[in-house]
């Protein structure tokens, strides 16, 4: 078990690192880019970098481009094998162990099963209500879905307060902003890009569904930033 706990840990830790850090280039790369000189008509914008001794020349496309590559890489499995690796590490150390990991005499006398079911249901609730939230028109109002968004965890923290101990309340918020982020991508940002990369030359692309992934982008770099 503590060979477990430890495999997980590391691998929780080097896919976060690996996804946050792919996250954080792409918005940078977006707000980088040249979108005004020598641009082809299909191009959004491009951008001239240099790393590690060689140079990149990096082009982005309004929609899909008219021949889709053979190998496209998907930024993807990053967000997925962290949350999945958290969760696994989140039922290893506190579900599997609720009564020393989650369960506070002084705070509340609830069992250990339900302690369990609290902190699922937390994680679900959480995403629900986050997800209604962005098939709204707060979508487009950044700063206001940040405030709100932030009202929300606070209230879920002083909840989880109420039943469980410090130390497993706060893991668990941690444990919903990783479901959200994780969940942004798998529900969200990825069915957009598979939509553009559906399409043909001859057929036409709605443009709103990149900007539609940029904007979840968007949120998962606030969640990374909080």
């Amino acid at each position: 078990m503590e060979w477990l706990n430890l495999i997980l840990r590391w691998t929780h830790v080097v896919f976060g690192i690996a996804w946050i850090g792919a996250s954080f280039y792409f918005i940078f790369l977006e707000n980088s880019l040249n979108r005004t000189e020598n641009l082809r008509d299909e191009l959004a914008g491009n951008l001239w970098a240099i790393h590690g001794g060689g140079f990149y020349y990096v082009e982005k496309y309004k929609s899909a481009p008219p021949i889709l590559p053979k190998h496209l890489h998907w930024f993807k499995y990053e967000a997925y094998f962290t949350w999945l690796s958290g969760f696994l590490l989140l039922t290893l150390v506190y579900f599997m162990n609720a009564k020393a990991m989650m369960l506070d005499s002084s705070i509340s006398n609830i069992d250990e099963t339900t302690a369990v079911f609290i902190g699922l249901g937390s994680l679900v609730v959480g995403w629900l209500i986050y997800d209604v939230m962005c098939h709204t028109a707060l979508l487009q109002k950044k700063k206001l879905f940040g405030i709100i968004g932030f009202a929300i965890v606070v209230l879920v923290s002083y909840i989880l307060c109420q039943f469980l101990n410090g130390r497993a309340a706060f893991i668990l918020v941690g444990a919903l902003l990783g479901t959200i982020m994780a969940g942004n991508v798998f529900f969200c940002i990825i069915p957009s890009q598979k939509a553009l990369v559906a399409a043909k030359a001859n057929q036409p692309v709605n443009p709103e569904l990149g900007k539609i992934a940029i904007a979840f982008a968007c949120i998962i770099i606030t969640s990374h930033c909080r």
